[in-house]
């Protein structure tokens, strides 16, 4: 693979002729908050990161790019710089003073492919309920969904589990203007963002959340981690949606609300708790389970399914929902109507609310606004006949802790596009454990050539390799960009996927986000009085 992208970087870069406008080389990335359009590719800027492979023409004033302007020499401290800007962290008390911890730790990172990074990553322990909330979210058509989401699902599910006492408490405290009880401990890494200016906004409905739930005569023990997954995946939903339709108090929050609703994003979120992982999945991202067998190998057991076209249940049940005479152009080429690779996500009104609706939408922007600069076009998929052809509504795995269970690893389909889940699981467990377990040679496998026997030789030395990298989430990306053909690191290959110009980087790989719960199993053990 690394001939061809090298080759195709060369064939494309050679083919810029760019007209700038100053004579002086642009210094650090360019951060646009709206820059990505919906169902786009491949933008059309260069990233301002690969400065030192640039060369500039004083004379023509004009940029050019040669094969050997292009720096795949990367040194391991470049490298590592690049990977490990993202990573986190995180180390739990076994108890909080309240109850046992399921999870030890977390390792997660972040790797973006776009410019701005699409995915988004939330970590927090609940306050008023039990256990913690952990998700990844892959944004589409620009970051705008996804930071919403990432900003505001964990409080809806939260607020979902609360019994009725501490709802109660809460609007009390927001009655009289007194600080509100933290619903959540959020464990956020430093360059995270928040929509600051939405802020008023989105404690608002979530307020109309709880008192809709104060209301309720069923909520007096709080629901179900269960029941608060779906419940919270369709609440928001449906509130993103009323955002983008309802008079706003000014032009910001109408177009950032207009943006987050036709903008869209796929979500897996995880509640762990003593009791065991509820998995609450819509779209493509991926929870795999690292169990440790008695032998000390590794198993992968996934608690969530793919939401796209190779999940046959899952294109059959859109397909039921409308007309026989749609069952040729729902799904085409792979895509809902053509154009959406998940088959469920937040956001994303175009696939669900009627185009009469939507232009009413984009009409009541302030006159003059540039949809384009907010990435949004009145487009309408092709044979948009009968919506809504798209839905939030999640799916719900339950798992019970056992004594074997040793990780969980939440991931955007980036990672999963670079790397299988048992591989996955292989990498983070011997990462986890120190130990790099080998099969016994077979009996096939003694009847080898000698080549065949060298190349066996090779995979098996690459399994013991040492790892670089302290963090597991880390150490993943590292391994789903820089494996070689016999399972080897390869510098090369690394160094050439992480320094790919902008516009050709989205086309080898995606934005990746990993998440790596080390789980307390230890919780799972029986106990002898």
């Amino acid at each position: 693979m690394f001939a061809r992208v090298y080759a195709d970087v060369v064939k494309k870069a050679t083919s810029y002729t760019l007209r700038l406008y100053s004579t002086v080389p642009l210094q650090g990335a360019h951060h646009c908050h709206f820059s990505h359009s919906w169902g786009s590719s491949a933008c059309d800027r260069l990233c301002s990161t690969y400065e030192e492979s640039r060369k500039w023409s004083l004379h023509h004033r004009k940029y050019f790019s040669t094969r050997q302007d292009l720096d795949f020499q990367q040194s391991p401290f470049q490298i590592n710089s690049i990977l490990r800007s993202n990573e986190q962290s995180v180390l739990l008390p076994e108890f909080d003073g309240r109850r046992l911890s399921a999870v030890r730790k977390f390792d997660s990172n972040q790797l973006a492919a776009n410019t701005p990074n699409e995915d988004r990553r939330s970590a927090a322990t609940c306050l008023q309920s039990k256990g913690m909330l952990f998700g990844v979210f892959d944004g589409h058509g620009g970051w705008a969904c996804a930071q919403a989401v990432s900003e505001r699902l964990l409080y809806y599910v939260a607020v979902a589990m609360m019994p009725k006492p501490c709802l109660e408490e809460l609007e009390r405290s927001m009655e009289s203007s007194r600080r509100v009880p933290p619903i959540l401990q959020w464990h956020k890494h430093h360059a995270d963002l928040n929509y600051r200016d939405s802020a008023s906004l989105y404690t608002d409905h979530l307020r109309v959340f709880w008192q809709e739930l104060l209301n309720n005569e069923d909520q007096d023990a709080g629901m179900s981690p269960q029941e608060a997954l779906d419940c919270a995946f369709k609440r928001l939903d449906a509130d993103i949606s009323l955002e983008a339709q309802v008079p706003l108090s000014n032009d910001l929050l109408r177009s950032t609300a207009i943006q987050v609703a036709f903008s869209g994003c796929t979500a897996c979120v995880a509640h762990v708790d003593t009791d065991g992982i509820y998995v609450a999945n819509t779209g493509d991202c991926r929870a795999v389970l690292g169990v440790q067998d008695q032998d000390g190998s590794w198993s992968a057991l996934p608690l969530s399914l793919d939401h796209n076209s190779q999940n046959k249940a899952e294109v059959e049940r859109i397909k039921a929902q409308h007309p026989p005479s749609e069952r040729s152009t729902v799904i085409t080429d792979d895509r809902l109507l053509g154009v959406l690779m998940p088959l469920r996500s937040f956001g994303d009104m175009q696939f669900k609310l009627s185009r009469e609706l939507q232009q009413n939408i984009l009409a009541s922007l302030e006159p003059g606004m540039d949809l384009d600069s907010l990435s949004l076009y009145q487009y309408t998929p092709p044979n948009y006949l009968t919506p809504p052809y798209l839905e939030v509504r999640p799916e719900i795995t339950y798992h019970k802790l056992r004594p074997q269970d040793r990780f969980l690893i939440l991931a955007t389909d980036g990672l999963w596009d670079e790397l299988q889940n048992e591989e996955a699981v292989r990498l983070v467990g011997e990462h986890f454990s120190g130990v790099h377990v080998q099969a016994p040679v077979s009996p096939t496998e003694k009847k080898l050539k000698l080549g065949q026997m060298h190349e066996l030789l090779l995979k098996r030395q690459a399994r013991a390799s040492p790892a670089l990298d302290a963090n597991a989430a880390t150490h993943l990306i590292r391994h789903a960009l820089g494996t070689g053909d016999y399972g080897e690191l390869s510098q090369e290959r690394l160094a050439s996927m992480l320094a790919l110009p902008e516009d050709l980087a989205r086309m080898y790989r995606d934005d990746i986000t990993a998440t790596v719960l080390y789980l307390n199993f230890d919780l799972a053990r029986p106990h002898q009085g």
